[in-house]
């Protein structure tokens, strides 16, 4: 047992970080497996130094190293008992590139697409292209021997790795790279341990018929996508040990080892040149299953990039999902399945040619009821759709999930369609509808069942329907593994796919490299069983929760966070677009992504045993650089609502410790503004004076940078009869109604005046009731029983006065969308908050809809010319989207609008005002929004829609941002 003195003497001679706490184990106890080990530590290296370190530490106290990179493994390769190795901070660096010999060199860090963007203007790439692509990483796709998508083009991973430099288990370096058959010899006669490793290979494999004895029982040479055990079968093809002219490179073994073998710090692949140009994609329905796989052999005989298969279940939970809804639009009627088929060419004529002979053959089979050909964006949502596949399966509500086991199993092309007919089969004998989708085309789909993995059942049948599964797989000398790798789920089954003669080739390889079984144990050989460390306890009595929010749509808070299956979606980086998630964006921390977020609450809520499950300081901890953005309840394929859970949270754990004073301050601040308003010289004046600010941000923890919003003259409420126009005719189009939030009435008023002369000019007829705040500042600071009580009053106001006749409409997004979001987890009158929510628009959304009825004309506005960058609110992004207001702001004729391609701002209410906070805060906005804004011309238009928004834009770049309605209400004739 390691005592905390001898880890704390550990952690002070690193130069990286490394973690002991309850909040980082829990945090990287899972992957994106089903499988949960809680770690000894979690240490981040910050050089090769750090890494001998770690392998001196572990062998002296006979423990273990789990290399990881983004974490998002499907077999369990992430997890173990040890200590986790994350590199994913610090080894992060492109070393260097050789464009003469396409080649490149990186840390195992790296990510993918981060990557290719680099090598783009380089007119190359990296061709392995996995769903994960936009946040896995070069290390982990090395270890998985990954492929994806591009793989019947461009290969996988191990064609393309050229040299690893590592760290061996006795702590020395080796470089391992192409070699003669002479420097092999030479490498056996090492005094070392490289040289003990070339010699046993070396001795191991050397007998034709132990060459013919692995050859006969490892899956077919045909099956491209093969990672069962060491990739032994490639080793015996070097001239080392047959006559060819294929030189020896252990890489070929590395890659796809897990991290078992050795601790890589560097990487250099050959590149391709990029794709050609023009492409086309041909997805073809089909009403069966059988008849989309007996499609395959015949798509493929033209020469495609791409061939990807989804089937129905897959499609139908694209339905749910606000992303992947812009996505599905090319889906015609309800098809069992699509094939994506993707053509390329440098010509677009002759890329149309080669999609006509396609569509042809496709035609003639008689196969497909529908082939529509996608061109240039529409090829771009169709990819994203079926890269959403793993994670959208975690929306299934309940306990009964998809199980990664058997979603890895690869045969030939001739084989695919037999070997899938008695797949299904086999799946009714388990009383299973199993899941079909992704590589056809290189004969390998992502095949699951659903399993309640809680259930004893559930356990037993995750273990019988592998076993069946890996006997079907033999049958037809198929890859148990194709490119997920054989982690803890399948490396159990490896003695009988390679032969157990073969097998314990496989465990002296890894005693040569790995003697005292430093690196990631359990997988490859030795295997840990594959229904033992699972994330839940089977038959478990499951927790019982009381919460304030209604999470009954997930059957529970536990359940929500429970559906968060570890994909890392959370882990994109700004460069790759979305919002979700800011805070890791800027600290690089797994502990501020979404994934452990869920992973912590989920951990916390099932294994504490306090009478408040919530009041934990290491949740806290993970939730305090939430900002509740709610990206993650779009951009998360599986939809994890976290801003939610942190409302919940801070709830529960400040019934048990009370609340702060800044708290309350924060969440009363429409009260505040209120008592301020009566006096606005006199308010304003102390938030601007310099000492009286300053005493006022220190005396409440607020970062003293931070300018302080100001204080309208006069509210809105006061000012309202001057803003209404007086009609005497009665004509109007419309009646709606208005609500004057908290940060208008105080903070924006002549936002609000402008919004309702503008509405009112373009003849609207405008109503505002007497209403109570929107309850958004309780809500963010987790005073919900407040929150709650407003939500009731405001239901009860406007439940028989909006109809989808008189909608209610608003200006703030945090404040209007509260109607749409969380009034119905709060509500007693759930069905009047409902009625509610359908009708309720942000003011540019009416004004969208308005324009496409034809109310709203563009010769209502001014001919004179300008430029705008358009910057929108989370929340509008999240539960709306940005077209409203880029298309009332296209109204007038010769404006000129783009959107900066930003995520959040930064300031999240209250958030970037808070001193601790106000470092990130910044960061977030100098990711995209800050230097959008400041490279445009000074003649350029800056528009934001959140008054947040507006306040970062103005402490950032000292540029005034003004809401859409504003300019729009500016450009009235």
């Amino acid at each position: 047992m390691i005592t905390k003195a001898q880890f704390e003497n550990f952690k002070s001679h690193l130069d990286g970080d490394f973690f002991i706490d309850e909040l980082m184990k829990s945090i990287y106890a899972t992957d994106a497996s089903v499988y949960r080990k809680l770690p000894l530590a979690v240490a981040y290296p910050k050089n090769k130094n750090d890494i001998k370190k770690l392998i001196a530490f572990a062998k002296e106290h006979n423990t273990s190293l789990i290399p990881r990179t983004a974490g998002t493994s499907l077999a369990g390769q992430c997890v173990g008992d040890g200590i986790v190795v994350d590199v994913s901070r610090y080894f992060t660096k492109i070393l260097d590139i050789n464009e003469s010999k396409k080649t490149v060199t990186v840390q195992p860090g790296v990510v993918r697409d981060q990557l290719n963007n680099y090598l783009k203007p380089f007119g190359l790439f990296f061709g392995p292209n996995t769903s994960t692509s936009n946040r896995c990483m070069i290390g982990g796709m090395v270890g998985n021997n990954s492929s994806g998508t591009t793989s019947i083009q461009y290969g996988v991973t191990r064609d393309k790795v050229l040299e690893l430099q590592t760290i061996l288990s006795d702590g020395s370096e080796a470089v391992f790279n192409t070699i003669s058959s002479e420097e092999f010899k030479n490498k056996t006669k090492l005094n070392s341990l490289e040289g003990h490793i070339y010699n046993t290979i070396y001795k191991e494999l050397e007998s034709e018929s132990i060459q013919k004895q692995i050859l006969d029982n490892f899956p077919k040479p045909e099956i491209h996508r093969r990672n069962t055990g060491y990739a032994i079968d490639e080793l015996i093809h070097s001239d080392v040990f047959t006559d060819t002219k294929e030189q020896f490179n252990m890489c070929k073994l590395l890659s796809g080892s897990e991290g078992t073998l050795a601790f890589t710090t560097q990487i250099t692949l050959q590149l391709d040149d990029l794709q050609p140009t023009e492409s086309i994609m041909v997805a073809a329905h089909f009403k069966s299953i059988e008849q989309c796989l007996n499609s395959v052999e015949l798509v493929m005989k033209h020469n495609l990039y791409t061939c990807e298969m989804m089937d129905k279940t897959i499609l139908d939970c694209t339905k749910h999902n606000k992303t992947q809804q812009q996505n599905r639009q090319f889906i015609l009627d309800d098809p069992e399945a699509i094939l994506m088929c993707e053509v390329r060419g440098n010509t677009l004529d002759g890329v149309k040619k080669q999609a006509e002979l396609l569509v042809n053959d496709i035609k003639t089979s008689n196969l497909s009821y529908a082939y529509p050909i996608l061109i240039g964006e529409e090829i771009d949502k169709a990819v994203e759709l079926r890269k959403a596949g793993l994670g959208l399966l975690g929306n299934i509500i309940g306990d009964e999930k998809s199980a990664a086991c058997i979603e890895d199993t690869a045969v030939t092309l001739p084989d695919l369609a037999n070997y899938i007919s008695e797949f299904t089969q086999l799946m009714k004998s388990h009383n299973q509808k199993a899941i079909y989708y992704a590589h056809a085309g290189a004969g390998e789909l992502h095949l699951r069942p659903i399993l309640n993995l809680k259930t004893s059942k559930g356990v037993s049948d995750f273990r019988k329907i592998t076993t069946d599964v890996a006997h079907l797989v033999k049958k037809y000398k198929g890859s148990m593994s194709g490119e997920h790798g054989d982690g803890i789920v399948r490396a159990e089954f490896i003695p009988m796919m390679i032969g157990k003669e073969n097998y314990q080739i496989l465990k002296r390889i890894k005693a040569a490299f790995d003697a005292n079984n430093i690196f990631n144990p359990g997988k490859i050989v030795d295997a840990y069983p594959m229904d033992e460390g699972l994330r839940y306890q089977p038959n478990r009595v499951e927790p019982k929760i009381e919460t304030l929010l209604d999470f009954s749509a997930s059957l529970g808070i536990l359940r929500e966070a429970e559906k968060c299956n570890g994909s890392g979606d959370c882990r994109r980086l700004p460069e790759f677009g979305g919002t979700m998630c800011p805070s890791y964006r800027a600290t690089r921390n797994e502990k501020d992504t979404t994934r452990a977020r869920a992973n912590a609450l989920r951990e916390f809520l099932t294994n504490s045993e306090k009478p408040n499950k919530f009041n934990h300081k290491e949740l806290k901890e993970v939730f305090d650089l939430c900002l509740s953005c709610k990206a993650c309840a779009s951009e998360c394929p599986s939809s994890v609502d976290v801003a939610s859970l942190k409302a919940e949270f801070k709830y529960q754990y400040q019934k048990a410790n009370g609340i702060s004073l800044r708290t309350k301050v924060f969440a009363h601040n429409n009260t505040l503004n209120n008592f301020g308003s009566h006096f606005p010289k006199l308010t304003n004046f102390m938030f601007t004076n310099g000492f009286t600010s300053s005493l006022l941000k220190k005396s409440l923890g607020i970062a003293n940078e931070r300018s302080l919003p100001l204080i309208s003259n006069n509210s809105l409420n006061k000012s309202i009869q001057d803003a209404v126009k007086q009609d005497v005719n009665n004509n109007y189009i419309k009646t709606i109604y208005f609500f004057n939030d908290e940060f208008t009435n105080h903070l924006d008023t002549q936002i609000g005046i402008d919004a309702i002369q503008l509405l009112t000019t373009l003849n609207y007829n405008v109503k505002i009731v007497t209403h109570h705040e929107s309850g958004r500042s309780y809500l963010s600071k987790g005073l919900l029983e407040k929150a709650k009580d407003l939500t009731n009053k405001n239901v009860l106001i406007f439940k028989d006065l909006i109809t989808s006749e008189r909608p209610l409409i608003g200006i703030e997004p945090s404040a209007i969308l509260t109607f749409t979001d969380e009034y119905i987890k709060l509500a007693d009158d759930k069905v009047s908050a409902e009625h509610i929510a359908k009708h309720t628009f942000l003011v540019e959304e009416f004004i969208q809809q308005e324009i496409k009825l034809g109310n709203i004309k563009t010769e209502q506005f001014t001919k004179e010319a300008k430029t705008i960058k358009f910057h929108g609110h989370c929340h509008q992004k999240a539960l709306r989207n940005q077209s409203s207001s880029f298309d009332i702001l296209n109204l007038p004729e010769n404006y000129k609008v783009t959107i900066i391609p930003s995520g959040c701002c930064g300031m999240a209410g209250s958030f970037g005002y808070e001193k601790e906070h106000f470092e990130v805060s910044m960061q977030i906005g100098e990711q995209t929004l800050f230097p959008a804004v400041r490279s445009a011309s000074s003649t350029t238009i800056i528009s934001a829609n959140g008054t947040s928004c507006r306040h970062q834009i103005k402490d950032g770049t000292q540029r005034e941002a003004l809401h859409p309605i504003t300019i729009l209400k500016q450009a009235l004739l």
